[in-house]
């Protein structure tokens, strides 16, 4: 009995001490927070992120960090970016605790940076355009869920996007297609089109791009098809459909219902079960940035509707 005792606080002891342990600790031991915590200190936020609170943070991996590329990445942490980052890292932020039952049942949530972040509970919970990996990670002045892209406020998207991807020095849309490698019919489509030109050094503009495995749905014959010079006109109509003029990134496009195509015609906007899809394509890959617009990865080829 007496050891059963023993073993009994040693353990609520443990527990009371991890709970001791505030946001910024908890993130630290972790481990898998490393550009998070390097962010927090380079924003002067430890101080804030360690007092009292509470605190939601929705934090992002080294992994999703990843995904914005090691230039981006240096160029927030340099002391002159203080503020924009400061921007960023308070739009994972929220003033209270919210376990995951609380913000599955948001609509959106007001950050500390002042911009709301929207919610959607689906197959996944998406916050903004990040999926929730992980949710209520307990510490002493808060809670933390883990999500799998970095979220930009409002003003970090659309036409400063593009000003943003030109100051890094990105190749053009056309040259990141043909780096991806799963771009090839598209791009062959593009020239035999005569669009090629227009897309690398036009804009800005937002395409949603069907890969290689998009295109493979419509069949090998009607591909052939469409890329016969008599047909250039009915492939040009079929391509301006997938281009809208501006760089919209994919905060701003979850919140649309529709945009005009250079085709002419409107897309239809849905996020459906926490993804954003174009007609009824899925958006699988979003925000791959170029010098003069960006690029939403879409599993199907969209079909003009006139």
């Amino acid at each position: 009995m007496k050891h059963a005792l023993l073993a009994t606080i040693t353990l609520t002891t443990a527990l009371f001490a991890q709970e001791q342990k505030n946001i910024v600790t908890v993130a630290v031991e972790a481990g898998q927070f490393k550009t998070l915590v390097a962010a927090v200190q380079a924003a002067g936020l430890v101080e804030t992120l360690s007092g009292k609170g509470p605190f939601t943070v929705f934090a992002p991996t080294d992994e999703a960090f990843a995904k914005l590329g090691k230039d981006a990445i240096a160029d927030l942490l340099k002391p002159e970016n203080k503020d924009k980052l400061t921007s960023i890292l308070t739009y994972h932020v929220v003033a209270g605790e919210y376990p995951a039952a609380k913000v599955v049942a948001a609509k959106s949530l007001t950050t500390v940076q002042g911009a709301d972040v929207t919610v959607a509970a689906g197959k996944d919970v998406m916050v903004g355009t990040a999926k929730v990996l992980k949710t209520d990670i307990k510490a002493s002045n808060g809670i933390i869920h883990v999500i799998d892209s970095v979220i930009l406020p409002p003003a970090a998207n659309t036409a400063e996007a593009s000003m943003k991807a030109a100051k890094k020095n990105l190749p053009n849309l056309v040259a990141v297609a043909s780096k991806a490698g799963s771009f090839n019919t598209l791009l062959k489509a593009a020239v035999a089109a005569g669009l090629a030109d227009t897309l690398a050094n036009g804009g800005p503009f937002t395409i949603f791009a069907p890969n290689d495995e998009a295109f493979a749905k419509l069949g090998k014959d009607t591909i052939a098809d469409l890329l016969k010079p008599e047909n250039k006109d009915k492939l040009a109509a079929i391509l301006k459909y997938h281009v809208v003029s501006g760089a919209v990134m994919s905060p701003e496009a979850v919140k649309l219902t529709s945009a005009k195509t250079l085709q002419g015609g409107d897309l239809t906007l849905k996020v459906v079960d926490g993804k954003l899809t174009i007609d009824g394509a899925k958006v699988i890959a979003a925000d791959v940035e170029g010098s003069n617009g960006v690029i939403h990865v879409v599993d199907s080829v969209l079909l003009p509707k006139k």
